[in-house]
């Protein structure tokens, strides 16, 4: 096996000494690193002949040179330029098989520059961010790659110690140890994306992945829990995706509703501004998503709640919220470049939501169910059910709608099989 090449990124002129050590570290492991310079001001530490790539370099990337970034007025400008080139030149770095993987260390500036380049790489592209705020409430969902590994730098702010070697040579061994272990996503089969929660409370994949299987298709099914839904939009923007389910809309109750458990506000999006057919459904939207740890927010005081876990907790969300989710959803749904069908389940949109479970509302339900009927636009297909979300005969509409457009060719089969579907 060829020894993996890693882009190593950072700001030689404030973190030579640990850019030169992590180097060390992939070349002991049997990596080889390629160092780009995203500083600003140059040298630094003595250490600037580590940089295979210049920071003047990367500043023309972006259309700018060095001194001109460097006298735009304040370090965000400045920052913005070097990582607009930064994630081009990575970009093109991969396209051409040069790098096998890529590590980013930093502070804010260095973690604000690595998010948008870790972004542009593809997903299965290892990608480890060493960062002093790792994890932090600082990072927005949105801004976070799918499959970004992040470690903490701890006691990295200036100059090398034993805790900072610790930490810089784990992240050096785990982009190593990704680029000789990764399976990458094989482009050749078609792929349905899917959104749901767990089992408990949304079951439908359970009926749905071993027919599209049997079709011939493979199912990604997303965890609709803020970064989840961030990486199924991101793929399906992207028409990694044949075609989506998107049966979970859950994070865009969230998003609306204020919670931290949001995959941004392009959720429900991403689809149709790629034209990838979809199949939508309100799953879930009777409730928003809270942290169980946190007090539950003044305005769903004295609305029914269910303590999932110890990290995440839900609340009913009263019929007023209700409509106005249902005319966001019907909303995004008109915008879309590609077929869509909105199924419609009369019965409940979730697992909770039944006689006798705890966040049961008929009045509730019967305000979702109004709306969406009266908002639905032209261009999206109805399709009522006299169902639950997790009754067979929800799976059964859905498979119905696409086994339609596998037939009108608006959904790709199969290659290898020639699908021809029942």
């Amino acid at each position: 096996m060829q020894p993996p090449t890693i882009l190593l990124l950072g700001t030689v002129d404030t973190k030579g000494d640990e850019i030169a050590f992590v180097r060390q570290c992939i070349e002991h492991a049997g990596g080889h690193a390629l160092v780009m310079d995203v500083g600003v001001l140059g040298g630094g530490s003595g250490k600037a002949d580590i940089a295979d790539i210049t920071s003047s370099e990367v500043a023309a990337a972006a259309g700018m040179t060095l001194q001109q970034t460097a006298a735009s007025g304040d370090e965000n400008s400045a920052m913005r330029t070097m990582a607009r080139g930064a994630s081009l030149l990575a970009l093109q770095l991969q396209a051409q098989g040069r790098i096998d993987g890529m590590l980013a260390l930093g502070g804010t500036m260095g973690t604000d520059l690595a998010l948008d380049v870790a972004l542009g790489l593809p997903l299965g592209f290892p990608k480890v961010l060493l960062s002093t705020i790792a994890y932090s409430p600082l990072l927005p969902a949105e801004r976070i790659a799918p499959d970004l590994i992040m470690v903490l730098w701890a006691g990295g702010l200036y100059g090398l110690n034993s805790l900072c070697r610790s930490a810089l040579s784990q992240a050096a061994g785990a982009v190593i140890g990704a680029c000789r272990s990764v399976v990458k996503p094989d482009p050749q089969r078609p792929m349905v994306g899917m959104t749901s929660l767990g089992s408990s409370v949304l079951g439908y994949m359970k009926l749905l992945k071993p027919e599209l299987e049997r079709r011939g298709y493979e199912l990604a099914v997303f965890h609709a829990t803020g970064m989840g839904g961030h990486a199924f939009e991101t793929l399906a923007a992207q028409g990694r995706f044949v075609a989506v389910m998107d049966l979970c809309l859950q994070e865009l109750v969230n998003h609306l509703g204020g919670s931290c458990v949001t995959a941004g506000a392009d959720r429900l999006l991403g689809a149709g501004r790629a034209g990838v057919p979809q199949i939508v459904a309100p799953g879930a939207t009777d409730m928003v998503d809270y942290a169980a740890w946190a007090e539950l927010p003044a305005r769903f005081q004295g609305r029914a709640s269910h303590m999932h876990n110890r990290l995440i907790a839900s609340v009913c969300i009263d019929p007023p919220m209700r409509r106005s989710i249902a005319r966001a959803v019907t909303e995004r749904l008109g915008r879309a470049r590609g077929p869509t069908a909105l199924l419609l389940p009369t019965q409940g949109v979730e697992g909770w939501d039944r006689i006798g479970q705890p966040l049961h509302d008929p009045e509730g339900l019967q305000a979702l169910v109004d709306e969406l009927r009266s908002s639905v636009q032209p261009g999206t297909q109805l399709v009522e059910l006299d169902a639950h979300i997790n009754d067979a005969s929800f799976a059964a509409a859905a498979l119905q709608v696409f086994d339609r457009w596998v037939d009108d060719g608006l959904i790709a089969r199969p290659a290898a099989t020639g699908l021809a579907v029942a």
